[in-house]
């Protein structure tokens, strides 16, 4: 392919737009931010994991309000919030580079810190200009969860060796993480005949968790999250259809698991991101872009989970 065609990396760099300082201090200011507060909750998961304490939610916070003045402590949070920050990077990177091949205008990623049990309530970018084929829209969308999950992996893996097993302990705190279908097999890979329960995730492994969710919630099949875009990519205007299916799904779903998370995902999707632009292209999209729409919903179901977090 020509140099001077959309697609290149030459035309990548040359399209990719110029941000003032500001700008850049905010992009900064929010990742060091997050980067600080997810920090804080890893240094309480990691001294919870090190000496074999039960996860309660007071306990954590408290730990993690005290990493924020204890140098020594804080440092043992890095593994969490290095890994889960590489991973959140590579999600929105993937989509913001796949943005600048297309030639559409969008930022650089946003960092969100948050006083929540992981620090964050992730990252975004955000697209400033129209998307005018299914070609363009389709591999915006489903770049970044490739991207993300490709990181998943090695980190699950990684931090799953250095897990270890706590039979009853993880049943005595206040805080339960669900078991994805990824992380199930991983388990059973590295301790055979174990109850997910009983395995004690090790920081890094944690923070691949929270990889698989942040991956799950995206690739929905709603509105204008990835899997909305993958959708509309491939069926066109039935999507709205179906995103509204899916979401008196997402709320049927938190009354038979009793979990408060698909409420607000479900009163946020209606509120903000239901609608999703029209898109006046009627070519179909081609056999391999089919085969990686089948793929995202393989991402999705390893890495859902009906009850993400009690």
């Amino acid at each position: 392919m020509d140099s001077s065609q959309p697609g290149t990396l030459h035309s990548v760099l040359d399209f990719a737009p110029s941000i003032s300082l500001g700008r850049w201090l905010l992009h900064i200011s929010l990742f060091a931010l997050t980067l600080l507060t997810t920090t804080m909750f890893g240094a309480a998961f990691a001294l919870a994991f090190h000496q074999r304490v039960p996860l309660d939610s007071d306990w954590l916070v408290n730990v993690a309000l005290r990493a924020a003045t204890t140098p020594s402590l804080l440092a043992g949070g890095l593994p969490f919030s290095l890994t889960l920050l590489t991973i959140l990077f590579a999600h929105e990177m993937g989509h913001y580079v796949t943005c600048m091949r297309y030639r559409i205008d969008a930022s650089l990623p946003y960092f969100l810190p948050a006083p929540t049990l992981i620090g964050t309530l992730g990252a975004f970018i955000r697209i400033r200009s129209p998307i005018y084929t299914r070609r363009a829209l389709f591999d915006v969308g489903i770049a970044g969860p490739i991207a993300g999950f490709v990181l998943i992996i090695p980190a699950l893996a990684i931090g799953m060796a250095m897990s270890h097993v706590t039979p009853g302990l993880l049943r005595q705190g206040d805080i339960a993480f669900g078991v994805p279908l990824l992380l199930r097999g991983c388990e059973a890979l590295f301790f055979p005949g174990v109850r997910p329960e009983d395995v004690y995730l090790h920081p890094m492994a944690l923070a691949a968790w929270v990889g698989m969710l942040a991956t799950a919630l995206n690739l929905l099949p709603i509105g204008q999250l990835d899997g909305g875009h993958i959708l509309y990519s491939v069926i066109g205007e039935r999507h709205k259809l179906l995103s509204r299916i899916f979401v008196v799904a997402l709320v049927v779903l938190g009354r038979v698991t009793n979990n408060w998370t698909w409420y607000i995902m479900a009163g946020l999707l209606l509120l903000f991101a239901l609608r999703h632009p029209v898109i006046f292209d009627t070519h179909p999209l081609d056999r391999s872009r089919i085969i990686l729409a089948w793929c995202a919903l393989l991402m999705l179901v390893l890495c859902f989970t009906p009850s993400p977090i009690r």
